[in-house]
């Protein structure tokens, strides 16, 4: 067993209004250096955004995020940014904006798995709580 990894991530956050600020997270992108590791993962609770602002435009809102995840990936259709070295990709994309979509501040962990961290980080920040029982 290897000593954990030093990863950084951001929680990906969908804005629709932005004068008001208020916003519902919708995934994460995390990166580990040593491994190489760049992903991204989707949740978007379509409800609770429509709650916000009725008027959302989800197609356009979906597409954003899924582009998150494709250039996460490095997929060719998704011009030159998906190109750039991963790490690049990863601060491409948690650079601040005042857009629809934002993303948190980045924040740090460890890991051993990056995989399992990126679901651990889905599940606290993004996904409905479960009740407890």
């Amino acid at each position: 067993m290897h000593a954990a990894d030093v990863y950084d991530y951001a929680i990906v956050r969908v804005v629709p209004r932005v004068e008001r600020e208020e916003f519902i997270n919708a995934g994460a992108i995390l990166s580990c250096q040593r491994t190489g590791f760049l992903q991204a993962a989707m949740a978007l609770d379509e409800a609770r955004l429509l709650a916000l602002d009725p008027a959302a435009d989800l197609d356009t809102v979906r597409r954003h995020l899924a582009a998150i995840v494709a250039i996460c990936a490095g997929d060719t259709g998704c011009g030159p940014i998906a190109q750039m070295p991963y790490r690049s990709r990863f601060h491409w994309l948690t650079a601040r904006r005042s857009g629809i979509i934002q993303t948190s501040p980045v924040h740090t962990g460890r890991c051993t798995d990056a995989g399992a961290a990126l679901e651990h980080i889905m599940d606290r920040m993004v996904r409905p709580l479960r009740a407890m029982g």
